[in-house]
Order: structure tokens, then C-alpha cells, then sequence
């Protein structure tokens, strides 16, 4: 059975931090945990789950933070998580058959990470991380912010997802840091460009956001995931100057990258049901339908639209167009993914009335012939 570290870098992490440790603890063999300055409680309640902690000056670097944890660890493996991640049940079982089973010849092994959820407790958003690493390799941290760990040799992809579940997020810090590196400087990467574009979007400065959009995209040196992703962006941005025909366009760009994603089919069926132009807009929702990914697809994901939301959509669509049992059989699609959805119910109803009596004037009619 392979040894585990876990690594954890952290500040100001009261809340979390006790939810975290506790759903891991019991399943590593040490366990790492590098402050960057808080003023909190968060290294006395790290203290009921290890004696490694350590305090790391905060230098505006996510990399070399986590760089330095990654040096204390000593086990064979390490797996890095943040104080708001935790591990449900369900994950904790699966992380315990894989070190009971894992070759040592594997170098990292990827897992989902879970981002949010809906209010049924389906997962709506998640991509995949390189979780757990040999320690021997040496992987590094790479990038100041949004940092990704650069690894190479035998990858496997678990089953295992890493839940997201995050209380408070300092929402200008990435922004600043970007700011600030700009400012002196500093030659962007590619990836750079995109996630500092991402960060002036949550700002809703669209006009600069879209300008290091457009730089990332023209650099043809970036993740293609990325480069779909960017032009989704691109779209939210001109959605938010109100300029429809631009986001619009921006949507179908992405399609220079990739087969169509579900997000992009149903941001340009909405397009068209908004202009009441329906049988354009089932055309894409139908699309979405027939676009689930893989789930060992790296990008990423929002599973709602490839699975209840064109159904709901396009019960939508055919009620308008008075084609109600198709309308009908949408929704019970829809429903089997949330089958306690209030709209999902009240389209249910509402077209059981109308069904209904058709239903009986049919059977009247028979009866007469």
C-alpha cells in the first residue's frame, strides 16, 4: 500500500480548514500544512490534525507556496488539497481502494473536481485535476496565480471527486496580483492572458476583458480547453455591454476548437428563443442533447446543459409552438434528471390539462365512429 501526504496552503482559514482535515485525515499518513499569514485560528485547529506547520511569507506567488509544501512532504505520494475542498463520503472509500491497489509505477493520478451544485444536490459544474503525484518526480507549480502542477509520465484517471465547497473568497486578491505584475512589467504568458481576462470579467470590466481575450486567442499557444472556454467568456462579456450579435458570434467562434459543447448549444438556442425564432432554437437545444461528454473529459464541464436544461428548453419551444405532446415528453425527460424542479412541475400540470382533454375527445370521437 503506497504512503500519502497531504499538502494544504492556507490563511485564514477558521471556517474551513477543521471540515477539511477531518474528512481526510484518517486516510494519509501525514499531513502538511503551510500558512501564508493568518491572524485567525487556522493553525490551532491545524494543530488537532498535525504537528507540520509551517509559515511561508506570502510573496503574491500561489506556486511557490504550494512549491514549498510540496518540499516538506516525505511519503510516497502527494495529494494537495485547498482548506475549502472536502471529500464526501462516498470519495473517501474510493481514495482508500486506490492506495490499497495502486501500481507504484504510476506517476499522477487525475481527479474530478466538483465545483458547485444545484439545489437537488446534482453536480452543475466540474473539471479534472492531477491530484495525487510520486513524490520522487519532483513535479513543480507552475504560474502565480491560477497555478497548475506541471506533471508527465504514466497519468491515471480516477473515479474520485474532490468537492468544492467553498464559504468566502477574497474576490480582489488574483486581480490585484495580476494588476500589480502588469504594472511592473512582466511578460504574460497565454495563460496569463486568460485568467487575468477571467478575473477583470468577475469584475464586469468587459472592455478590458475582452481585450486579453482576444490577445490569448491570438497567441495560438494556449490549452484548447482554454481557447473554448475564452470564448464563452468572450460571449458573457458582450452579453453584459448588451451587444447580442457579438455574443452571438462569440459562441459559434467556439466552435473553430471543438465539436459543439452542450453550454454553447444552449446559449444559442436561448439566442433564438429570445427572437421567437423556434425552430432554430430546437434545432440547438436538440444538439446539446446529443453533445455529453466524456467523464474523464478534462474541461470544463456544465452537465446541466447537456442534460435537464434542453429538455426544459425545448418544452418551452414546442408549447409555444402548440406542439404539446412533444412538449410534454420534454419535460418528463427533464424530470427524470430533477424530479422535484418546481417549473418541471408546474409545465407537468399545466400540460396535463391540456392533454387530458384532448385525450377524452378522442376517445368520444372513437366510440362515435
Amino acid at each position: 500500500m503506497i504512503t500519502i501526504s497531504l499538502c494544504l496552503i492556507v490563511k485564514d482559514e477558521q471556517d474551513t480548514i477543521g471540515r477539511c482535515l477531518a474528512s481526510v485525515s484518517d486516510l494519509v499518513e501525514e499531513i502538511i500544512i503551510v500558512d501564508t499569514g493568518s491572524t485567525d485560528d487556522t493553525k490551532a485547529i491545524a494543530r488537532n490534525y498535525t504537528e507540520h506547520i509551517y509559515d511561508f511569507e506570502w510573496i503574491n506567488d500561489f506556486s511557490a507556496a504550494r512549491n514549498y509544501a510540496f518540499a516538506q512532504a516525505s511519503m510516497d505520494y502527494i495529494f494537495w488539497l485547498d482548506a475549502d475542498d472536502i471529500l464526501q463520503e462516498p470519495e473517501r472509500l474510493r481514495l482508500l481502494a486506490l492506495k490499497s491497489s495502486l501500481d507504484s509505477s504510476v506517476d499522477s493520478v487525475t481527479m474530478n473536481y466538483h465545483l458547485a451544485f444545484d439545489d437537488h444536490g446534482n453536480v452543475t459544474s466540474s473539471l479534472r485535476r492531477n491530484r495525487l503525484v510520486k513524490r520522487s518526480n519532483g513535479f513543480r507549480w507552475i504560474g502565480a496565480v491560477h497555478e497548475y502542477l506541471e506533471v508527465s509520465g504514466k497519468i491515471i484517471n480516477s473515479d474520485i471527486a474532490v468537492t468544492h465547497s467553498s464559504l468566502h473568497h477574497d474576490s480582489d486578491r488574483n486581480l490585484y496580483i495580476y494588476e500589480q505584475r502588469l504594472s511592473a512589467g512582466e511578460d504574460f504568458t497565454p495563460r496569463d492572458l486568460y485568467y487575468f481576462a477571467n478575473e477583470l470579467l468577475d469584475h464586469k470590466m468587459y472592455d478590458r476583458a475582452i481585450l486579453f481575450y482576444e490577445q490569448f486567442l491570438g497567441t495560438d499557444q494556449g490549452w484548447i480547453e482554454d481557447y473554448i472556454s475564452a470564448c464563452g467568456k468572450l460571449a458573457d462579456c458582450y452579453h453584459g455591454l448588451g451587444d447580442e450579435p457579438k455574443s452571438l458570434e462569440a459562441a459559434l467562434r467556439s466552435f473553430q476548437y471543438d465539436a459543439p459543447r452542450g453550454e454553447f448549444c444552449c446559449r444559442i438556442g436561448y439566442h433564438f428563443l429570445q427572437k421567437n425564432n423556434l425552430e432554430t432554437a430546437v434545432f440547438w437545444y436538440k444538439t446539446a442533447i446529443e453533445t455529453e461528454q466524456s467523464p474523464e473529459h478534462w474541461g470544463f464541464r456544465n452537465l446541466a446543459c447537456s442534460t435537464w436544461l434542453p429538455h426544459l428548453q425545448l418544452c418551452v419551444c414546442y408549447d409555444r409552438m402548440g406542439l404539446h405532446r412533444l412538449a410534454y415528453e420534454h419535460n418528463e425527460a427533464a424530470r427524470r434528471y430533477r424530479p422535484q424542479d418546481t417549473r418541471v412541475l408546474q409545465n407537468k400540470a399545466y400540460l396535463e390539462s391540456i392533454l387530458q382533454p384532448l385525450r377524452m375527445s378522442t376517445t368520444v370521437e372513437a366510440l362515435n365512429e
